[in-house]
């Protein structure tokens, strides 16, 4: 099994390895672990574009050795001022893909402004400068997005700006050719330049909204300008000692938070790791959360989310009680985007940024805009046209948004930054990663690298099956079938179980970081 990087200074994890590269030459020039995260995420944008963009949103968690706060940016954006329901008469449900998909502002390039602005050392422009470098001279693709443009070929085929960049000549450049997204550079050069205001005011809002405008899409200039993230104060909960913190809503981060406390109602350790009980009593506790998130996850400023109660111990305890050692319960799901990406930086001063990003569907909404090189999110696809939904389509409007940035102190200090790619997947990855680090004392690498399972509905499929990677004992997928579980087996390492990363830092300020190898990624530490 593959070794932890350790370090006793800094570390950067990433699923693609130049990003962390980028993050680490942005720490060895004198930049702090916030210069370092805007710098990983912008490169993400261009070297891990099936996963993430420019036109799509992101949430950070820090921790500030200066004051020891913990602290959360929600970097995701609102829906149009015209997204009404009525907008959508014609169809059942928002499209998932094409110009009406793109239904909110993207809130990334909001969000790098806000980190590295308020707390980094570098200039704005600095940091970006990878980013436009691998977008402006290309970089080799990657086996994990020549796989995804190859499986989703007929849809970056459909739009002329889609086509131009991503299936040139109608071909799909072949893993380690060199990709070239020059009209991305020179967005990002305007970024840099202009910072905020180069994105959402200016000449890229105006093509983007043009471009949408005439495809039929909802966004306009005037949605761009009127954006604008907000730092925001993380939701808290514990876990064997440690404080867990999440993103509030509209994040689901509070089913992380949920299912910990469930477990912690159970000796893990005493079932053993990769056991049936192991296995059963966490999808089982995960199920108790999603039930809870589907029924309040939305915008808060439409509708209050109970996080007193969902938080509480005493809630907690009852849903503990209410899971069968020997039976499955019947809990509906419902599908979530899959495409994510999940990076996480320590700096030598104690700084800490875990932060995640995503276009929601791989390749998001299929749609460049016009000749900025952006690739639109469908993120705002995910909201329903039913007028009595929680989450309902209403103008300017955050969506139900599954990405998740996660951090677990230890008497004040970080102990564990993680997260996942995954969609619904997110928590249910995070919960493995936690609970083999705390309860059965893996190194971050070993956590991420052991086989996981999925549990829920993916697009198209009809059914909610629990997935296992084959590195699970047969005696125990044997035991989960017979309890009621819709397993089926997977390959032994499945990029269905998303692109997990964490690090570790001990009582000695000791580092260890752990890349998952169902990826491109890599961990960085000194």
């Amino acid at each position: 099994m593959k070794k932890p990087v350790t370090g006793t200074k800094a570390m950067v994890v990433s699923p693609h390895h130049l990003a962390t590269a980028a993050g680490a030459r942005v720490l060895e020039r004198g930049g702090n672990a916030f210069d370092a995260a805007v710098a990983v995420s912008a490169c993400l944008a261009v070297v891990y574009p099936h996963m993430t963009g420019v036109g799509g949103d992101a949430f950070f968690l820090s921790y500030h050795a200066s004051d020891g706060e913990v602290r959360a940016y929600n970097a995701s954006g609102r829906s149009g001022a015209g997204a009404t329901i009525e907008a959508f008469a014609d169809v059942e449900s928002i499209p998932t893909r094409g110009p009406r998909s793109a239904v909110t502002v993207p809130g990334m390039v909001d969000g790098w402004y806000a980190v590295q602005n308020r707390y980094g050392r570098l200039t704005f422009a600095g940091v970006l400068e990878p980013a436009i470098s691998y977008a402006s001279e290309g970089f080799p693709m990657s086996p994990d997005q020549y796989e995804h443009t190859k499986q989703h070929a007929a849809m970056l085929g459909e739009q002329p700006t889609t086509a131009e960049i991503y299936m040139p000549g109608g071909r799909t450049i072949p893993a380690g050719e060199r990709f070239v997204q020059s009209k991305l550079a020179a967005t990002l050069s305007t970024i840099a330049e202009k910072g905020r205001d180069g994105f959402y005011r200016g000449e890229v809002a105006e093509e983007i909204a043009r471009f949408l405008q005439a495809e039929g899409g909802l966004l306009t200039v005037e949605d761009f300008a009127a954006h604008g993230g907000e730092w925001v104060e993380p939701i808290r909960g514990s876990y064997r000692g440690y404080d867990i913190y999440q993103v509030p809503p509209n994040s689901q981060g509070f089913t992380g938070i949920m299912a910990l406390q469930i477990l912690e109602q159970f000796d893990l350790t005493a079932m053993g790791h990769g056991s049936y009980e192991y296995y059963h009593v966490l999808t089982e506790a995960l199920k108790q959360s999603f039930r809870d998130r589907n029924r309040y996850l939305t915008d808060p400023a439409f509708s209050a989310v109970p996080l007193d109660r969902l938080l509480s111990k005493e809630y907690a305890a009852e849903l503990a009680a209410s899971i069968k050692k020997d039976a499955a319960a019947d809990i509906n799901s419902q599908p979530v985007g899959s495409d994510t990406a999940y990076a996480a930086v320590v700096d030598e001063d104690g700084n800490a940024v875990s932060f995640i990003q995503s276009l929601y569907f791989e390749f998001g909404s299929g749609v460049v805009a016009g000749n900025t090189g952006v690739l639109l999110q469908n993120r705002g696809s995910f909201f329903s046209l039913d007028p009595n939904h929680i989450n309902r389509l209403e103008p300017r409007k955050r969506t139900f948004h599954t990405l998740m940035p996660a951090m677990a102190c230890l008497n004040g200090k970080p102990g564990f930054l993680y997260g996942t790619q995954g969609g619904e997947g997110q928590p249910q990855t995070q919960t493995l990663m936690l609970t083999r680090m705390i309860d059965f004392g893996m190194n971050p690498q070993q956590a991420v690298s052991e086989p996981r399972f999925v549990w829920g509905r993916t697009w198209g499929a009809p059914t909610q099956e629990l997935k296992l990677e084959g590195r699970i004992s047969e005696e125990t997928a044997e035991r989960l079938e017979k309890a009621g579980h819709l397993v089926r087996r997977l390959p032994d390492f499945d990029g269905i179980m998303g692109h997990a990363h964490a690090i570790a830092i001990n009582k000695d300020g000791l580092l260890s970081g752990g890349a998952d190898p169902r990826c491109d990624g890599s961990a960085i530490g000194w």
